[in-house]
Formats: structure tokens, sequence, C-alpha cells
């Protein structure tokens, strides 16, 4: 079982050790910060889907997706919790504030994310299928819109995929030039698939991957995926 920090117990109260959603409903995300601490937490499957409720709130808050989207999103998390290789992370600002969230797994035949990928990458004008080989999937990553522009999202995405045993990491996002886009980039993964779309109504997305462990650069204030926008894009289903 994970070490949680005691910022962690503050933050969602006692009891089950996260209950529903964040002690203060709805949260309040500060406008303007001028110093803060950050306490990234892994989290183990248990007490990822505790905290289900929480995430899906900083879900919806940075992505701002249509109600479709949010519906079932718990039940998709939930689902994912038990998936080989599990790794959750929660950021906490100052203590007492839930900023941001993401989560992989180790990749495989089954899931419905990768099998989807390997046959359209099958079907491409690039075969990128040794990627999903031996794959860490990066399922979902989101910073509330306060706390974006702030190293978060990169933070989370480097926590997350240090000393994977797995030989590359994969996952998909808008396919659009954006800054979620330039921090992938950055961190080393390329496009394996670009104006893709998981069903007839979804938006265009890219497929990407890059060998592990990621680089990280020199920070760039404004490489932050989850920190805008768009930081990673909600998946269809899986």
């Amino acid at each position: 079982m994970s070490i949680i920090p005691i910022e962690l117990i503050e933050l969602f109260g006692t009891g089950p050790w996260f209950p529903c959603r964040p002690a203060v409903w709805p949260p309040v995300w500060p406008r303007k910060l001028t110093a803060m601490k950050v306490t990234v937490a892994e989290l183990g499957p248990a007490e990822f889907r505790s905290a289900i409720d929480g995430f899906v709130a900083v879900y919806a808050a940075a992505m701002k997706p249509p109600e479709r989207m949010l519906a079932g999103r718990d039940i998709i998390m939930e689902r994912h919790a038990a998936n080989p290789g599990f790794r959750g992370l929660a950021a906490l600002v100052d203590q007492n504030a839930l900023a941001g969230f993401t989560y992989g797994f180790h990749g495989a035949p089954g899931q419905w994310w990768h099998d989807v990928v390997a046959g359209a990458l099958a079907l491409g004008p690039r075969d990128g299928r040794a990627y999903l080989d031996d794959s860490f999937e990066v399922a979902e990553l989101h910073v509330v819109p306060a706390y974006q522009g702030m190293g978060i999202g990169r933070e989370l995405l480097m926590r997350l995929t240090a000393n994977r045993q797995e030989r590359t990491a994969v996952l998909s996002t808008m396919d659009a030039e954006s800054p979620a886009r330039r921090l992938y980039r950055t961190a080393g993964f390329i496009d394996l698939l670009t104006g893709f779309r998981f069903s007839g109504g979804e938006p265009p997305y890219a497929v990407m991957g890059a060998r592990l462990p990621l680089w990280s650069p020199p920070r760039d204030p404004g490489d932050d995926a989850p920190d805008q926008p768009w930081p990673r894009s909600p998946r269809p289903s899986s």
C-alpha cells in the first residue's frame, strides 16, 4: 500500500480515505498564486477508487466536456484501476487543494483503447504497433484551470512514467497544435496516428508514443499539457 502524505487526509477528511468529493464543494480555486507547495502522492487502486468523484470534478473543470462525456466517467476510471501495472498520482497545492491527477497502466490486448489503436495502426501510413508491444498507457492527465501553467502537468507526466518496466509510453490527445502536444513532443513523444476518430461523432485525435524513460528538457513555462484548455482529450469510452 502506498504511503499517503498527511496533506491528503487534511484535504479529504477522515472515514474512508477519500470521500466522494473534496471537503469543500463545489471546490473554490484561487485566482492567483504567489507561492505554493505542491505535493504529489501515489495512489494504489483502492485509494484511487475512493477518490474518483473528486478526480471527475477535476476532469470536468479542466476539460469542460459535454454531459455525455461525463456520464460513466467514474465507471471507466474504476475499471481502469483494475488493470495490471496501475499507477495513480494526485497533485495537492498548499496542502489543501486538489490541483490535478493522472493515472496509467500496462497496456495489453483485450483493453479497449489498446485494441482500437492497434487496429488503426495496422491500417495507417506508419505501422507503429511495435509501440504497443510493451507499453505503459497514459490514460488521463488533468490540472484544474486555476493551477495551469505552473508546471504541475509536466511534473505529473514525468513522475507517472518514471521507473516503469515497460519499453514505451503511449497516449491519445486532441489532434491540434496545442500546449499539450508541445509538452508531449518535448518529452519524447512522436505521432503514430493523426486525424483518428475513436467514433463517428468524436473530434480527431492524435495517438502518440515515446520510448521510456521520457526526456525532460529544461522547462519552458508555456509547455504544460494539462495546464491549458485541452490537457488530455477525454476518452470516448474504454
